[in-house]
């Protein structure tokens, strides 16, 4: 998993240069918990690392350059979205 958590880092970084490699990494990390949890509620079978490779894929192909943007109505979330924010890659 490592590995894609990498390679999405990159891709995210590529689309967003508003945002630090600690804050890309922590968007990919939550956007992958996000949507494996999400298709687990649903009901559906585990379809692997691939699938939600694919997945985190096209969020942050349609969105990665204004996630810098994103606030949320949960403190906990904001404040481990802004951490280290300045420190840009």
């Amino acid at each position: 998993m490592d590995t894609y958590i990498e390679k999405l880092t990159n891709l995210l970084l590529e689309k967003n240069d508003m945002i630090s490699y600690i804050q890309a990494k922590s968007w990919v990390e939550l956007l992958w918990s996000d949507f494996e949890a999400t298709y687990a509620k649903a009901g559906h079978a585990y379809q692997g690392e691939k699938m939600t490779e694919k997945i985190v894929t096209q969020w942050i192909e349609n969105y990665g350059s204004q996630l810098h943007l994103f606030q949320s109505s949960r403190d906990d979330v904001n404040d481990y979205l802004n951490q280290s924010r300045g420190l840009l890659h």
